[in-house]
């Protein structure tokens, strides 16, 4: 297999100084409170439990967003396959509590050890999955070479890349051919995608366009008591939820409702941080706006007389989501690239968005087509379009609309099933015949 100057040197680097740098790194984010310092021994391949028997599936997932939309295909490959386990690592700490909250039995979660080549043949040693799994676009080069050289078969599921990412790879075309190369198969969410994988080295008759894992997964939960209850809160008041929203987006999204509320007096606006650590930060917004509102994390409900009801809590959205006819998905007025529109769309709300959808083109564009999104590009077009979609009929329609789209995506999570479980026999296979 060939391999680049660049990616000989990074992998020298990564056995010589790979772990005194990774050593500096942890103290950093340990300092930020970026790492858990009960787990941070995971960081360096040391495992925090023991290796289940029988066959097991790593998955690799960066953060929040990539692991959740794992959580439907890992609890059917578990219903699947009875002796099955499937180990999932991820990077950031809040990944790790949605983690612990959501795996299935059968599944468990380790921090991923940083890039140092010690640090990922110790993970290696231990675990020693018979597939590795990496979604989206997170690739670690000691770690792709190490997991490929003990003869894993590598799948890169859910790819998805970007043309910034493709531009940055692109400078370094001959370690991307070679980290690539390694990958047994890939699916892929959409054609543009494919096409920057294939101009960086990946073949192409290991490629296959699935569409994105999250058009599959199921529903976001939500306690039944919680929803019952946050329901006879709002009574019989108009509302919508803002939802993941970014710095710079807040105040807009503010303006719109001041404007929908000239016709709508009682309308009540959810609104939630994409990152709940800024929840001080909102609120001093909505303070400075003279704003009555009840902030979630300091356990208020919705109160009849505040306009504003500020969600600053981690992992609820499956509850907004339920409880508000329409939905603005955040992170598409700034040039964050937008978040997941299948979330509310699996929950009957209906999605408007922002131009900035990057990160999910062709799933706008396609439920664009289905009239289940509508672009507003200025707080005044999503006043009119909060305003428009208040009417019942409307708003089932478009959400109806929507859920169409999303059903189709079980098709993806099938097809990710059936490909994982093939590699999975093979690799059983060819271990028996080695040993």
């Amino acid at each position: 297999m060939t391999q680049s100057l660049a990616l000989s040197l990074y992998l020298l680097w990564s056995r010589l100084n790979g772990p005194r740098f990774a050593e500096r790194k942890l103290r950093e984010r340990l300092l930020e409170g970026k790492e858990d310092p009960a787990r941070i021994d995971e960081r360096r391949g040391i495992a925090g439990r023991p290796r289940p028997d029988g066959p097991l599936i790593w998955f690799h997932a960066a953060s929040v967003g990539e692991s959740v939309a794992l959580l439907e295909l890992v609890r059917q490959l578990l219903d699947d396959h009875d002796t099955l386990s499937v180990l999932v690592t991820t990077g950031t700490v809040t990944s790790a509590s949605v983690m612990a909250d959501r795996l299935p039995d059968g599944a468990l979660h380790q921090f991923l050890p940083l890039d140092a080549r010690p640090f990922v043949r110790r993970f290696l040693d231990h675990w020693r999955p018979d597939v590795a799994v990496w979604t989206e676009s997170e690739l670690w080069p000691a770690l792709i070479c190490e997991t490929k050289a003990r003869g894993i078969p590598m799948v890169l599921l859910n790819a998805r890349m970007s043309k910034a990412s493709h531009d940055r790879w692109r400078f370094l075309r001959g370690m991307a051919r070679s980290l690539l190369s390694r990958f047994d198969r890939a699916l892929v969410q959409d054609g543009l995608t494919e096409i920057y994988l294939r101009r960086l080295g990946l073949p192409v008759d290991r490629m296959e366009v699935t569409g994105t894992l999250k058009e599959g997964a199921a529903a976001l939960p939500v306690k039944t008591s919680e929803l019952e209850s946050m329901r006879a809160e709002i009574g019989g008041r108009p509302v919508w939820v803002a939802a993941s929203t970014h710095p710079g987006e807040e105040e807009k999204v503010l303006e719109a409702h001041r404007l929908a509320m000239r016709t709508n007096p009682r309308l009540l606006l959810i609104l939630v941080p994409r990152h709940p650590a800024r929840g001080d930060e909102v609120a001093n917004l909505l303070t400075a706006g003279n704003w009555p509102f009840t902030r979630r994390s300091l356990g208020e409900g919705p109160e009849a007389e505040a306009p504003v009801y500020l969600a600053d809590t981690m992992g609820e959205l499956g509850l907004w989501y339920r409880l508000a006819p329409v939905s603005f998905v955040g992170g598409s007025w700034e040039p964050i690239g937008g978040h997941n529109p299948f979330e509310p769309a699996a929950l009957g709300s209906a999605i408007l968005h922002g131009p900035y959808v990057t990160n999910f083109v062709d799933i706008y564009q396609r439920l664009t087509e289905a009239r289940a999104a509508r672009l507003v590009s200025a707080p005044q077009s999503l006043a009119e379009a909060v305003d428009d979609l208040l009417s019942p009929d409307r708003a089932a329609a478009m959400a109806h609309a929507a859920w169409e789209v999303v059903s189709a995506g079980a098709d993806v999570t099938e097809r990710a099933k059936t490909v994982l479980l093939d590699m999975l026999d093979t690799s059983q296979t060819q271990t028996g015949a080695r040993g």
